[in-house]
């Protein structure tokens, strides 16, 4: 931005020194040179300046308005009373826009305000074209100040994609790997330990723990970069894998909900989970499985355990015990969503829904 100030300068002094020569009205021509001169000459310094970024400091910013202050401020020595036209003229606005690239909203405020200050205090009067160059001032600066802060934003966002996207290319490529080598060692061993004996049984139990780890931390590593307010429920569920024998499915995509929502899901969840190993037993195997809609989320959680009894959960609830109604079905009832038990000799599974 500084280096098309730099274009715009050279556009705006070439204007002021074709302006100054056309019309004339100097009372002291040598010292209405001298200025013009030195308009020129601060031109091609201050453009210089700007262009290396370790050069932009407040002092050069600073020294840009004071000499813009100067030659706005020496027109009512050099020129002739009543002077219609000041010896910078727009000139001056390469000092307002640097401001507003420096200092956003409030550079460009302040700056328009000095200037335009500066301008009325040379003046014997105000007329109508000059309140309407002092009321562009005012609002062109705050306006430049603002739309340099919102490209700066939008820079900055488009940086954080790229280096996301490379980020995801690269734990994609990684991914690949580990499950090209270590997943498929990892399950081999699972496979065949059991035959070596007790020992071999004990191996695959903990070799199949370490594989869940690994596939549920891969998981994780692909899940959505947080958000302002908000979670990617797919890395918040895949951490629940590392309670054994729980197995989470979930979309490639990340599901990004908000925090308090994706806590209350996890909880809800794991309710369900303590639920397994209470009554079908510690480590027995369960399954989590997240899918994503438009306007809500589907997570159900499935076991193969004996089923629940039938009126079992409605005895509890009278005799205080209120784990499910409350853990389970009172949470999802505060998120707005549904719940849903299927359950019998094949196991129990609960569908949850919460909307979006």
């Amino acid at each position: 931005m500084y280096r098309w100030l730099a274009v715009l300068r050279f556009v705006l002094v070439a204007n002021a020194v074709g302006l100054n020569v056309y019309r004339g009205g100097f009372e002291h021509r040598v010292a209405g040179a001298l200025v013009v001169i030195a308009m020129v000459v601060w031109t091609f310094l201050i453009s210089w300046v700007y262009y290396s970024y370790e050069r932009r400091t407040t002092f050069w910013v600073s020294a840009d308005l004071v000499v813009t202050l100067a030659a706005l401020g020496l027109t009512a020595v050099v020129k002739e009373p009543g002077f219609h036209s000041t010896v910078p003229g727009f000139w001056i606005m390469g000092a307002l826009f640097a401001w507003a690239i420096h200092w956003r909203l409030y550079g460009g405020l302040v700056a328009a305000v000095l200037l335009s200050l500066d301008d009325i205090a040379t003046r014997h009067y105000v007329s109508e074209t000059t309140y309407g160059n002092l009321f562009l001032l005012l609002i062109g600066g705050p306006i430049v100040g603002l739309m340099v802060d919102s490209l700066l934003r939008s820079a900055m966002r488009t940086a954080a994609a790229e280096r996301a996207a490379a980020a995801a290319v690269e734990r994609t490529r990684m991914a690949r790997t580990v499950h090209d080598g270590v997943l498929q060692v990892l399950a081999l061993v699972q496979r065949q330990a059991p035959e070596l004996g007790p020992d071999g049984r004990d191996l695959a139990r903990l070799v199949g723990e370490q594989e869940q780890a690994l596939r549920s931390l891969i998981r994780q590593q692909d899940a959505v970069p947080s958000t302002a307010g908000a979670v990617d429920l797919v890395g918040a569920l895949s951490a629940l894998e590392r309670r054994p024998g729980v197995s989470v499915a979930t979309p490639s995509e990340g599901v990004l909900v908000l925090k308090v929502i994706a806590d209350e899901i996890v909880a809800v969840v794991s309710a369900c989970l303590d639920n397994v190993d209470a009554h079908v037993g510690p480590g027995a195997r369960s399954w989590v499985l997240l899918e994503s809609a438009p306007d809500a989320v589907h997570v159900s959680v499935r076991d193969e355990g004996p089923g629940i009894p039938a009126g079992r959960l409605e005895a509890a609830e009278r005799e205080g015990r209120i784990g499910v109604a409350s853990s389970i079905r009172g949470r999802v009832a505060e998120l707005g969503g549904t719940v849903e038990l299927t359950t019998g000799s094949y196991g129990t599974e609960w569908e949850l829904t919460f909307p979006r």
